[in-house]
């Protein structure tokens, strides 16, 4: 079979793939882009491993996620429809994931949220991520802003800096009772809620995305969610785990814990062996399958903490002291 039929095989069944599927569908994708990724196949070559010796998930090398920084990874020969950055501390050198098809990502993006919470079109969406909006290159503002044209709601929107708005809106949306998603960037949450006396109504959602910025003091995900969750008078706040060189996203209901997409699967490597990964029930570096991935590369080596639970639900518990800090980095517990 030629490469582009493949791949459009390939992209169909990934659209619909099923938990019973997914080892077998993952294994096919890892075969593809070990033939026609050439970095990842330089990977290989490194570590000496023979691709076609590789016969389960735990034997998959996973590749680092620092050579998003240094290399462009794409699985076979085409030009980037849209190039995708990562945030940073000042001065640190960004991830860079080059997309070659930015419908790809914003129909796997929306098959995954409303495989938690419902159609896209019935929220109100208001977006507080003034970070992410200054630097134009963000695949969350992409996701985010692509929810605000599919919502039925004149209100939905995203408010850069305008906290006045945003609470006007808020207000509004609680006293007509619409289905609400406030998502945001931490230090945003945070500074509104010291600033305002929030609406609390049964309807609103919130959910934040991560990241102080250098904004305000680095304080735990557990103090964090007490101060938005009293704020707003919700039980749980909601988070969401992307990164610039995933397509696919995982969601929490509250207590961090983390519930990947379907084209998701979430597991960890050994801190001081990355080649030993085991699928649940050990602490370790997050290593995270994204078939959504198949251009670039759908087997990431990330530079979280965490530990997955049987059912395939993971935490993040903090980062390698050894990585540059991120603007969408989560606070360890």
């Amino acid at each position: 079979m030629s490469f582009d039929l493949k791949r459009q095989s390939l992209l169909q069944r990934i659209a619909n793939v099923r938990n019973k599927d997914f080892e077998r569908l993952a294994l096919e994708v890892y075969r593809f882009q070990a033939t026609y990724n050439d970095t990842y196949r330089e990977f290989h070559d490194y570590l000496g491993v023979n691709a076609a010796k590789v016969s389960y998930l735990t034997e998959i090398p996973f590749l680092p996620i620092q050579l998003f920084k240094t290399n462009t990874i794409q699985t076979g020969n085409w030009g980037a429809q849209v190039i995708f950055e990562s945030s940073g501390t000042t001065g640190a050198i960004p991830s860079k994931h080059h997309i070659r098809d930015l419908s790809w990502y914003l129909v796997n993006a929306t098959r995954g949220f409303e495989s938690f919470y419902g159609d896209v079109a019935d929220w109100n969406i208001l977006a507080l991520l003034p970070s992410y909006l200054e630097r134009g290159s963000s695949s969350l503002v992409c996701m985010v802003d692509e929810f605000i044209h599919q919502s039925h709601s004149e209100d939905s929107g995203f408010f850069l800096n305008d906290y006045e708005d945003l609470f006007k809106k808020l207000v509004k949306a609680g006293e007509e009772g619409v289905p609400t998603l406030l998502i945001g960037v931490t230090y945003a949450l945070l500074d509104m809620a010291e600033q305002y006396e929030l609406p609390k109504f049964k309807n609103l959602m919130v959910m934040e995305t991560g990241g102080m910025k250098g904004r305000r003091k680095e304080i735990t995900r557990t103090e964090m969610h007490e101060i938005l969750a009293a704020a707003f008078g919700k039980e749980n706040i909601h988070s969401e785990y992307g990164m610039t060189e995933l397509l696919s996203q995982a969601y929490s209901r509250g207590k961090g814990i983390f519930t990947p997409c379907k084209t998701m699967l979430v597991m960890t490597a050994d801190v001081y062996d990355p080649l030993q990964v085991t699928f649940s029930n050990k602490r370790g570096v997050l290593q995270v399958i994204d078939l959504a991935n198949l251009d670039t590369c759908s087997f990431i080596a990330t530079e979280d903490l965490g530990f997955v639970h049987d059912n395939g639900d993971f935490e993040v518990i903090g980062r390698l002291d050894s990585s540059e800090l991120r603007g969408c980095n989560l606070m360890v517990e």
